[in-house]
């Protein structure tokens, strides 16, 4: 089975972190992810999609990131439920983020940024073993 996920788009606010009880970061906000079709009107449409990212990723993601950021995240889809305060079972999916990649350079939207972009950036696994991300590579390096 496959549950992979690709999404490019801006954020809707500044992400949100948050510490669980074994003090691992939790970041979240949400992604407008523009349709590929005009609507009636001859705009675009756009969905918003909550992203969750975990531990490192998460950091770097509340470091670095703002509203109106373009990013693109990899990820899977998560679904779970909750009982509301009616009594009313309650469906939420999400995005679970693995990687990310920062598509504008520093100072290139609205919002001012506050680091160089990076590439990509994993997070670690669910086994708490640090995966490393892709550095950055100087076009001076390259082999050809």
């Amino acid at each position: 089975m496959l549950n992979k996920v690709v999404l490019i788009g801006r954020l809707t606010r500044d992400p949100e972190i948050r510490y669980t009880a074994a003090n691992t970061p939790v970041a979240s906000f949400t992604l407008a992810v523009n349709r590929n079709f005009k609507n009636k009107e001859g705009g675009y449409d756009a969905d918003f999609i909550n992203i969750t990212a975990w531990r490192r990723l998460a950091e770097l993601i509340s470091n670095t990131l703002q509203k109106g950021s373009l990013i693109a995240v990899t990820g899977r889809i998560q679904t779970s439920s909750y009982e509301a305060k009616d009594g009313t079972r309650r469906y939420t999916t999400d995005v679970v983020a693995d990687e990310i990649a920062f598509l504008e350079k520093k100072g290139t939207s609205s919002a001012d940024r506050s680091s160089e972009p990076a590439m990509y950036e994993k997070q670690s696994d669910d086994f708490g073993i640090p995966v490393d991300g892709f550095s950055p590579i100087d076009d001076d390096d390259l082999p050809f």
